[in-house]
């Protein structure tokens, strides 16, 4: 497990790669526009919040687990999620499209957010989203011939794999903070939250997966992977098998 300070010098030195070139003039086809443009500007909204109600969630957190320089972890986390948003609304606008200011899906993702400001749930939440965000980008690669829009995926990719790295770390220390009891409690809730998500996600999106030639099974399939690769290894092999059963049978 790395340390905050460690994850302060990567954000810090992420954020000064510059890994598009926006020399590059963006060729959308209709087809294309079509199939991605919807979920393009949902997920560009998504990716454009202060952040102010996670700060506070860390902030919390810090004092409570005396790590003094979480915080400033999680503000440039919140900065590189900013960049991504950034980065799809400037696309956004060279397309000749608009950026939207409300969405079904991103609502709610905030509302639900918002009704917690333990640091544990934002991270189980992140975690759940971003794990969705890496099928969803290498989807809108695939489903374009544009050299600029691959290229922003491809940056946006890169973050995506270390920020949930960032996140299960920390997730982890507030599980094993856990008694016994509440350990498989917490765990039960994670697996709902998770794979909930995941529903939710698919039928916002799911044209856009299609276009990027993930169906629903293969979608469903990789989630579980990345589940079983991430929140599963918080839990002995036993009790993960019974409560990746119960969800099964959810889904």
């Amino acid at each position: 497990m790395h340390n905050t300070l460690y994850w302060i010098d990567y954000f810090n030195s992420n954020l000064k790669n510059e890994r598009i070139d926006w020399s590059i003039q963006p060729v959308l086809a209709i087809s294309e526009k079509q199939n991605i443009l919807k979920s393009l500007q949902a997920w560009q909204l998504g990716e454009t919040s202060e952040g102010t109600s996670l700060v506070k969630a860390a902030t919390k957190h810090a004092k409570l687990f005396n790590h003094p320089y979480y915080t400033d972890a999680i503000k440039l986390f919140i900065k590189e999620e900013q960049k991504h948003g950034n980065n799809l609304g400037h696309y956004i606008d060279l397309i000749g499209e608009q950026r939207i200011k409300k969405d079904w899906g991103d609502s709610l993702f905030r509302k639900i957010r918002g009704l917690n400001t333990h640091m544990e749930f934002w991270t189980i939440a992140v975690i759940t989203v971003e794990s969705t965000a890496q099928i969803f980008y290498q989807c809108l690669k695939d489903a374009t011939k544009c050299k600029l829009l691959k290229q922003i995926c491809t940056d946006i990719l890169i973050d995506e794999a270390a920020h949930i790295t960032f996140q299960i770390e920390r997730l982890s220390l507030l599980y094993n903070s856990k008694n016994a009891f509440m350990k498989v409690v917490s765990y039960y809730f994670y697996t709902i939250f998770y794979f909930s998500t995941t529903l939710v996600v698919w039928f916002a999106h799911k044209r856009l997966f299609k276009a990027g030639k993930v169906n629903f099974s293969k979608y469903l399939m990789r989630m579980k992977l990345k589940f079983k690769r991430t929140i599963k290894k918080l839990k002995p092999e036993t009790q993960n098998i019974n409560v990746e059963n119960t969800c099964s049978h959810l889904l």
